[in-house]
C-alpha cells in the first residue's frame, strides 16, 4: 500500500543535544574530519546506514541513545568543542579580509555566483558531473579563504539520476524523489514567517513561482530555487524535476529560473538579511546566461536605457565556459525565446529584438546552412566584460571556437583568458591521509604501509558495492562468493571514473583485448582496473559504452581484475581517489576542459597516466606520472586508427614503464619501490600545491573579482551612460577609419636596432583620444604570420592635415634575430574597456599604403 503523501518529522533533540542540529545544518562536518568524527560516534551504524548524512542520522537515532548521550559528560564536552570552533570559523577574519585592508578595500563586497548544479556533499546530490563537483569546491575554498560569496542555483526534486545494471549490463536510470525536509537546508524566510518566494511571468498568462531555501556551506550561502510549490500549475512545479532533464523549452524555464528567478533570489536574500549586496556577478557556464537580462531589467527600471544598462551589466559579470566543443552549448530557436520575452510574458518592458541579439549567434559560429540559434554561451560572453577557460589549453580552445564574436582579430586576441581549475584538498584528501601528513613527515616504510591501507579500503569497499550491483541485476546470495576475491590489496591497481559521452573514450582500454588481459593476469606485474561512469540518459551511444565495457568485466577468467561499479558518485569517487596508484584520463585530445578527478587523486598520492589535455597539458612532469602520446592529426580523418595508435601507446607504457616501476623492489630498503615512493611523494609535496581550489580562487579574486568590482563601482549611470554613447559613436564613425599610409626609414641589420614608422590615418570624426594606433611586431612564418606579437602603442603627432588624416609615429625595435616583421592597426579605446578587443572593431591597412625604404611591411 503506498501512501497518498510523503512528509518528514524532525527529530526534537534534548536540551545538551542541540548544538548538534547546527552542526549537521552546516556543510562543513563534509569536509572537517572532527566534526565527522563526533557526528559518527553518535550511532556509528546509523552513521554508515544513513550514509554519513547527519541530517538523517539525526532522524533514526532511538530516543534511549539520545538521553544516554545527553546525559554523557565527555561527549558534550566534545560538543561543546565543535560547535565552539564552527562559531569561530564563521566569525574569524580570514584570507580575503586581509587581503581586502592590503588592496585598500577594491575586493568586492559580496560575488554571487550561478551555477545550475553544485555538488557539495552526497548527502545533497544535486550534481552530475565536474561542472557540479567544481561549482562546490569553489563555495567550499570560498569559505575557507573568507571570501563573500553567495551561491545561487536550482533545487531539483529528482537530482541527476541513480544508476543501476541490467543483467546484460545495460545502463538503467531511477529518480528517487528528494525531499527538501530530509537535506541539510532550510527554507528562507520573511520576516513574518512566511517562506520567501520569487515569480517569473509565462505566455499566456502563467506564473512561474518557487521558494528559496538556503544552505550554509561554511561562510558561503547557498540559495535554492524550488518551483514543487502549490501556487504553480503542474507544468510549472515540474520545471525544477530533474538535472538536465526535459525538452528545449523545458531547459529554458530551468534557465530562466535559474538566471532571471536566482538574481531576483539573491535580492530577497540581501533584503531579509542584510547581507552587502553583490558587486561581481559570476555565471559558472551560460546556463544563468538570463541574470544579465535580469539586471538591465533592474537598471532601466531606475531610468538608465538599454544601452547603458548593458555596458554596466557586463562592467560587474564574469563568465566562465567550461565546454571546449559547440556541442556543449545549450541553444535555443529564437522564436521558443522571444516567446518567454517581452508583452505578455517576462521582461516586458525591455525590447525583445534587443534581447534576442545578447545571444544571437553570428555567422563564424553557425555551420552552413544552419539558422543561427541563441545560444548561452554567446549570451554569457557578450554580457559579460572578463570571461575565462578553465585550463591554459581550454583557454586557448576557446578563444579559437568564440574568435567570431570578434570579427577582425586574431583568435589568440579574443578576449578569454584561462584559469586552471583547482580542487578542495580538505573534501578529496582521505581523513587518513591528512592524520599521517600533520603527525610527521612520512617515511618510505610508513608512506608505503599507508598506500596499502587505502587500496585495501577501496577493495573492501568495492566488493561491497559489487555485490550490490551484482544483486540488483538478479543474482542471487549463493552465486556471488566469487566477489570475496575480487582484487587484491597487493596488486597495482588502475582507477577510471567520469562521465562517459564518446570523447572520455571510456572503452580505449578495449581495442586490444587479448593485451589487456595479459596485463590483468601478468603472473609477476598484474594490474587491476576500477571503471566507473554515468551516461546521460539521452546518450545511448554512452551507454553502449558502459556496456561493452561490463560485458568484458564479466568475464569469469578475469572479473577479479577488472570491475564496472555503477550509480558513480562523490562517496565512490572519494575512495577511488584514494586507493587507487593510478589515475588513467584517456580523452580525445583537446576536448577535455580540464579534468579535475586527476588532480583529486593526486591529492592523494596517486599518479597520472593521461593524455596531455586540460591541467595535465599545463603540468606534466615525469615526476608525477606518464604522458600517454597522441596522434592528433588524425582526430577527424581517421578517428578509428588514432584510437588504436593511442591505446597501443597505452598498453606499451603499462607492460614497460608503470607496471615494471611498481613491482621494482631491487635495490630498495625493506623491499619497497623506492622509485615509486619517489614520484608519490613529489606527487603529494610539489604538485598536490597546484590544483588546490584555494589557489582557483585567489586567481580569480585578484584577477578577475577585484578588477570587475572596480569596474562596477565606476560604472555609474553617467558613466555607463558616457561609455554607452562611445561605443555608439564609434560604430558609427568606424566605416570611415582607415590606414592610408605607412612608411619606415632606414635599414636595419642588427638585433636591437630601432626603425622609425609613420603611419597616416583617416578617423572621420573621431579624435586621437578615441582610438590606439599600434604597431604589432614579431617574428614571422613562411606565410608571414606574425609569431608572438607585441604591440607599441604610436603617438599622434600635431593635428589633423588638410585632408583630415592624422599622423602617428613610433620606433620598432627589432628584438628578435631572424624574419622580422610587422603591421599597423587601430583600436577603439576607452579608459572602461577591459580589452581592446572588447567593442570587436579594428582597422588595418593592405600593403598597397605602405611605402618602405628598407624595412618590408609584412
Amino acid at each position: 500500500m503506498k501512501a497518498i503523501r510523503r512528509f518528514s518529522v524532525r527529530p526534537v533533540l534534548p536540551e545538551p543535544l542541540r548544538p548538534l542540529q547546527e552542526l549537521a545544518l552546516n556543510l562543513r562536518w563534509s569536509w572537517h574530519p572532527e566534526t565527522r568524527d563526533l557526528l559518527r560516534s553518535v550511532d556509528p551504524d546509523a552513521w554508515v546506514t544513513c550514509g554519513e548524512d547527519p541530517v538523517r542520522l539525526l532522524g533514526t537515532v532511538p530516543a534511549d541513545r539520545l538521553a544516554a548521550l545527553a546525559a554523557d559528560r565527555g561527549f558534550l564536552r566534545r560538543l561543546g568543542v565543535a560547535v565552539g570552533d564552527l562559531r569561530d570559523y564563521l566569525t574569524e577574519p580570514r584570507w580575503y579580509q586581509q587581503a581586502d585592508s592590503r588592496a585598500g578595500g577594491d575586493l568586492p563586497r559580496a560575488v554571487a555566483y550561478f551555477s545550475p548544479e553544485f555538488g557539495i556533499t552526497a548527502a545533497l546530490p544535486q550534481y552530475s558531473g565536474g561542472l557540479g563537483i567544481l561549482a562546490g569546491d569553489h563555495l567550499k575554498a570560498a569559505s575557507d579563504l573568507g571570501a563573500p560569496l553567495i551561491g545561487v542555483g536550482l533545487l531539483y526534486r529528482h537530482g541527476y539520476f541513480r544508476q543501476s545494471l541490467s543483467p546484460d549490463g545495460w545502463q538503467q536510470e531511477h529518480y528517487p524523489v528528494i525531499d527538501p525536509h530530509e537535506l541539510p537546508l532550510t527554507p528562507l524566510t520573511e520576516r513574518d514567517g512566511g517562506r520567501a518566494r520569487v515569480s517569473l511571468a509565462l505566455p499566456a498568462g502563467r506564473t512561474l513561482t518557487a521558494q528559496i531555501w538556503q544552505v550554509s556551506v561554511g561562510r558561503v550561502p547557498l540559495l535554492l530555487l524550488d518551483s514543487a510549490v502549490a501556487e504553480n500549475a503542474p507544468a510549472e512545479r515540474e520545471v525544477t524535476d530533474r538535472l538536465y532533464g526535459g525538452g528545449s523549452e523545458h531547459r529554458l524555464l530551468q534557465e530562466m529560473l535559474l538566471g532571471i528567478g536566482g538574481m531576483r533570489a539573491v535580492r530577497t536574500y540581501c533584503r531579509i538579511t542584510g547581507h552587502a549586496a553583490p558587486e561581481v556577478f559570476h555565471m559558472n557556464e551560460g546556463h544563468a546566461g538570463f541574470l544579465g537580462f535580469e539586471r538591465i531589467r533592474e537598471l532601466g527600471e531606475a531610468g538608465t536605457g538599454f544601452a547603458a544598462a548593458l555596458r554596466s551589466v557586463r562592467a560587474g559579470t564574469v563568465f566562465t565556459t567550461h565546454t571546449p566543443v559547440p556541442a556543449g552549448i545549450d541553444r535555443f530557436g529564437e522564436e521558443l525565446v522571444a516567446r518567454h520575452f517581452g508583452d505578455g510574458a517576462e521582461l516586458g518592458s525591455l525590447d525583445p529584438a534587443a534581447l534576442l541579439a545578447l545571444g544571437r549567434e553570428p555567422e563564424a559560429l553557425t555551420k552552413d546552412g544552419e539558422v543561427p540559434q541563441f545560444n548561452m554561451a554567446v549570451l554569457g560572453l557578450r554580457t559579460a566584460q572578463r570571461a575565462n577557460g578553465v585550463s591554459a589549453l581550454h583557454g586557448d580552445v576557446s578563444r579559437g571556437m568564440f574568435a567570431g564574436l570578434w570579427p577582425g582579430f586574431d583568435a589568440d586576441e579574443a578576449p578569454i583568458g584561462s584559469i586552471t581549475n583547482g580542487v578542495h584538498a580538505p573534501t578529496w584528501t582521505a581523513d587518513a591521509t591528512q592524520r599521517a601528513r600533520a603527525a610527521t613527515t612520512l617515511g618510505d616504510p610508513e608512506l608505503w604501509e599507508l598506500r596499502r591501507t587505502l587500496r585495501d579500503q577501496l577493495v573492501q569497499d568495492v566488493r561491497a558495492r559489487l555485490r550490490t550491483s551484482w544483486r540488483q541485476r538478479g543474482a542471487g546470495q549463493a552465486e556471488l562468493g566469487w566477489i570475496d576475491d575480487v582484487l587484491d590489496p597487493d596488486v597495482l591497481t588502475i582507477g577510471f571514473a567520469r562521465r562517459v559521452p564518446s570523447y572520455k573514450r571510456l572503452t580505449l582500454m578495449l581495442q586490444d583485448p587479448r593485451r589487456l588481459t595479459a596485463l590483468l593476469l601478468h603472473p609477476d606485474r598484474p594490474v587491476q582496473i576500477v571503471v566507473a561512469g554515468k551516461a546521460h540518459p539521452a546518450d545511448e551511444g554512452g551507454k553502449r559504452l558502459i556496456q561493452e565495457l561490463v560485458r568484458f568485466a564479466d568475464d569469469p577468467a578475469i572479473r577479479h581484475r577488472i570491475v564496472f561499479l555503477p550509480d558513480y558518485g562523490m562517496a565512490m569517487a572519494r575512495s577511488l581517489y584514494a586507493g587507487c596508484d593510478v589515475w588513467l584520463n584517456n580523452p580525445l585530445r583537446p576536448l577535455e576542459a580540464c579534468g579535475t578527478s586527476g588532480m583529486k587523486a593526486a591529492l592523494n598520492g596517486c599518479l597520472n597516466l593521461s593524455v596531455r589535455d586540460g591541467w595535465w597539458d599545463e603540468w606534466f612532469d615525469p615526476d608525477f606520472g606518464w604522458e600517454i602520446p597522441t596522434a592528433d592529426g588524425l582526430a577527424a580523418a581517421e578517428p578509428d586508427r588514432r584510437d588504436a595508435i593511442e591505446a597501443a601507446a597505452l598498453y606499451g607504457l603499462l607492460e614497460e614503464q608503470v607496471g615494471p616501476r611498481f613491482y621494482d623492489r631491487a635495490g630498495g630498503r625493506s623491499g619497497l619501490p623506492v622509485r615509486w615512493l619517489e614520484m608519490v611523494r613529489a606527487t603529494l609535496d610539489r604538485l598536490g600545491p597546484r590544483v588546490l581550489a584555494e589557489r582557483m580562487l585567489r586567481e580569480y579574486i585578484t584577477g578577475y573579482y577585484a578588477p570587475a568590482a572596480v569596474a562596477h563601482r565606476a560604472m555609474t549611470p553617467e558613466a555607463a551612460g558616457e561609455l554607452a554613447a562611445f561605443a555608439d559613436r564609434v560604430a558609427h564613425e568606424w566605416p570611415r577609419v582607415a590606414v592610408d599610409h605607412v612608411e619606415t626609414a632606414g635599414e636595419p641589420a642588427t638585433l636591437g636596432a630601432s626603425v622609425p614608422l609613420r603611419v597616416r590615418v583617416t578617423l572621420g570624426d573621431l579624435d586621437p583620444s578615441a582610438v590606439e594606433v599600434q604597431a604589432v611586431i614579431g617574428r614571422v612564418n613562411g606565410d608571414d604570420t606574425l609569431a608572438d606579437p607585441l604591440q607599441v602603442p604610436l603617438k599622434a603627432q600635431g593635428g589633423p592635415d588638410l585632408s583630415g588624416r592624422w599622423t602617428f609615429t613610433g620606433d620598432l625595435t627589432l628584438h628578435r634575430a631572424g624574419p622580422f616583421g610587422y603591421t599597423v592597426r587601430v583600436l577603439p579605446a576607452h579608459p572602461q574597456l577591459a580589452s581592446r578587443a572588447e567593442l570587436g572593431m579594428v582597422a588595418m591597412p593592405s600593403e598597397d599604403h605602405a611605402e618602405t625604404t628598407g624595412t618590408p611591411l609584412r
